[in-house]
């Protein structure tokens, strides 16, 4: 059974905490460049509005943006990570290095070259789901259990709560990073935290890096 991994912080600004660790992670990365692996959802709607408002202290012209996981739905589709993230980030930066979106079309094999072509995950974002899934790696999902060498995953959600197909990183792919970082925020994800407190083993709880930290709002911490 696995309890919470990393270090847990209770915080009251979740999106400015997050764009605090973004800002020094970069500065203290360990090469040229800087590996940013982002998500989707409502909170990391409002981590990347925040990080945009402090984009003067990041050079992104080092910065190499992936997904960490996405909807199987047309680019500009409302539900689309990769739109978020354009709207609410990258059409706010200047002179981006690169920014790698996932496509469905071209699958995981593509995707999976493009994470291997990175010397590192410098930092991924995470968030969680009331079931406890984190990317798009849901309770029961085979892409929890595949080999080492498999990176990139297509995946849905067995019960059928979250639509849509997906593609998604692997726990072995988001073990690469330097850094995850999770944001959790709200009610509906308390009883999975205290869920991950008493061991069930949660996806969201199996995730390994060289350093897991947690930003976490009192509605979803207080157990």
């Amino acid at each position: 059974m696995s309890p919470i991994p990393g270090s847990v912080r209770i915080v009251d600004d979740v999106p400015g905490a997050f764009a605090a660790t973004v800002v020094e992670a970069f500065r203290d990365r360990k090469g040229s460049r800087f590996t940013l692996v982002l998500s989707g959802g409502p909170t990391a709607r409002k981590c990347y509005e925040r990080l945009a408002q402090v984009a003067d202290r990041i050079d992104w012209r080092f910065v190499d943006v992936l997904m960490g996981d996405e909807r199987c739905v047309e680019p500009d589709d409302p539900e689309a990570n990769q739109q978020l993230v354009r709207e609410t980030l990258l059409d706010h930066v200047d002179d981006l290095g690169s920014f790698h979106p996932m496509s469905c079309t071209e699958g995981p094999e593509a995707y999976q070259r493009v994470v291997e072509r990175m010397a590192s995950l410098d930092l991924v974002h995470l968030g969680m789901g009331p079931d406890g899934h984190t990317a798009s790696l849901f309770p029961g999902s085979p892409a929890l259990d595949v080999p080492p060498a498999v990176l990139v995953m297509r995946t849905s959600d067995p019960t059928g709560t979250n639509p849509y197909e997906r593609l998604t990183l692997t726990l072995s792919a988001i073990a690469r990073a330097r850094r995850v970082v999770f944001t959790v925020t709200g009610d509906a994800k308390r009883d999975a935290m205290a869920r991950m407190v008493r061991g069930v083993d949660l996806p969201a709880a199996n995730v390994r890096a060289e350093e897991v930290l947690w930003l976490v709002d009192m509605a979803a911490g207080t157990l």
